[in-house]
């Protein structure tokens, strides 16, 4: 009788003088991908270009970049370049780096041998007499052979862009989407299912440019969706400076931007990335305001919807190529811009 009294007492004692209170649930607060298109990286250090921290030591660019709150890394994918930049194998040297230094990583098809923009979307020379069927699967086939690349170096990208900036389609004049959004639906969902057999979770972005601009993206998303075109995010470019009233009227095209965004979340139920921003390098304080502004911006979309911002080629100085909108100052530092990714 001892022995059944003590045990109870040690049972009933446990689960009342034991009893724990219920821990409170986790709340994980979304990933903000803060990004960079780094497409220009290898050819820079090829031609002697070296860059430099906050601090003026010599560092690799993406440990910089890294250090600045960028977690992402874009980079475009060429077919045949004249010159090897942007090719397959270049691609995956960079997404390697970027991989080690633990980054999501955005592959830009192009689906061109050099740019692809609003303005052009040339087919690459070697598929210039090809009829849309086998424009289509060559379609598929590279894209899955890049991606099996990719893999085969252990580099599975978190998004890939099957198009860039095509704003009236790509691969033109078969692909060009004014005159038949049908085969630029085509071309998409081969490039989608390709994507996606060699990585379920990778997401496939749609993307053009001026994200300001909502007749344009209410024009090509209902021509996409009318005709069962697959894709995941729609991504969007934004430039303030070729943008009506240039650079300094950034806040309003932001405002314009951020109301697109939100309409084609609710429109067509994905949600948007702004895949590409830039301002004059030679105005810091500016570009940091505006990238300030559309980052919370984005961050503010409906559901938490809007789900990036990526700075393209940030770490060009001295007018490399020409190009003026980079965020690193003439002695190959980041400028004040760049904080406006810190955390």
């Amino acid at each position: 009788m001892r022995v059944v009294w003590i045990i109870l007492f040690v049972v009933v004692g446990f689960s009342g003088c034991g009893k724990k209170e219920q821990a409170a649930p986790v709340v994980t607060t979304p990933t903000f991908y803060k990004g960079a298109d780094v497409g220009w990286l290898t050819q820079m250090e090829s031609a002697g270009i070296k860059f430099y921290n906050s601090s003026g030591t010599a560092q690799d660019l993406l440990q910089i970049l890294k250090d600045k709150g960028i977690n992402s890394i874009r980079l475009r994918a060429w077919v045949h370049p004249t010159d090897g930049w942007n090719n397959t194998t270049d691609v995956v040297n960079k997404a390697r780096r970027a991989k080690d230094l633990g980054m999501k990583i955005m592959i830009d098809f192009h689906y061109a041998d050099s740019w692809a923009d609003p303005g052009k979307q040339p087919k690459p020379k070697a598929w210039e007499s090809l009829s849309v069927d086998a424009l289509t699967t060559m379609v598929y086939t590279y894209t899955k052979g890049v991606m099996d690349t990719l893999k085969l170096n252990g580099i599975t990208p978190d998004w890939v862009q099957v198009g860039n900036e095509t704003n009236d389609g790509m691969l033109w004049e078969t692909g060009r989407a004014s005159a038949s959004m049908k085969t630029f639906s085509a071309l998409v969902n081969a490039g989608y299912k390709a994507v996606k057999e060699v990585s379920s979770t990778s997401q496939v972005i749609v993307h053009i440019s001026n994200g300001y601009d909502n007749s344009l993206f209410r024009w090509m998303f209902d021509g996409l969706t009318a005709n069962a075109t697959n894709f995941d995010i729609i991504g969007m470019s934004l430039y303030p400076s070729y943008a009506s009233g240039g650079a300094s009227n950034w806040s309003t095209v932001n405002t314009q931007c951020l109301t697109n965004m939100n309409d084609m979340v609710s429109r067509y139920k994905k949600p948007v990335m702004v895949v590409e921003v830039g301002m004059p390098a030679n105005q810091p304080d500016m570009a940091k305001a505006f990238l300030q502004d559309i980052i919370a911006k984005t961050k503010s979309v409906t559901g938490g919807q809007g789900l990036g911002v990526f700075y393209w080629e940030p770490e060009c100085y001295n007018n490399w190529q020409g190009y003026g909108l980079g965020a690193f100052d003439d002695t190959g530092k980041p400028s004040v811009a760049m904080d406006a990714f810190l955390d």
